[in-house]
């Protein structure tokens, strides 16, 4: 993965965004954590959109098994994030609980991250 984010860099659907600062393998487990660590802090007010898909399976052959015999099985699935992707997005809810909720569920990611307004909004 190479260059800034081109397409989803932009805040489409809330108000408020997570964005990428890094590129990184962001796993599936990895995402629902975010997203349940987000929706818990706003008690389910207002909107979340995950704008990321984890498609890229990830795939580990057993432990001790010899060369060859094809590829492993499928171990989990990521998505690719680059630098400038919206991750996550919030609406309906104040800029302070928006911001609060955002931040905790960047504290769940392996990557730098960092809250963004709509620029409308501004």
């Amino acid at each position: 993965m190479q260059g800034l984010a081109t397409r989803g860099n932009t805040i489409a659907f809330g108000e408020y965004g997570l964005v990428a600062l890094e590129k990184h393998w962001i796993t599936n487990r990895q995402i629902e954590a975010a997203r349940i660590a987000m929706t818990r802090h706003i008690k389910r007010g207002g909107k979340v959109w995950i704008r990321i898909f984890p498609d890229i399976p990830f795939t580990k052959k057993p432990a001790e098994t010899r060369m060859g015999k094809g590829k492993g099985t499928p171990e989990y699935w990521v998505a690719a994030v680059k630098p400038g992707t919206v991750m996550f997005e919030i609406g309906g809810v104040e800029r302070e609980l928006a911001e609060s909720a955002i931040r905790l569920a960047g504290s769940k990611l392996p990557i730098r991250t960092k809250f963004r307004i709509r620029r409308d909004l501004e």
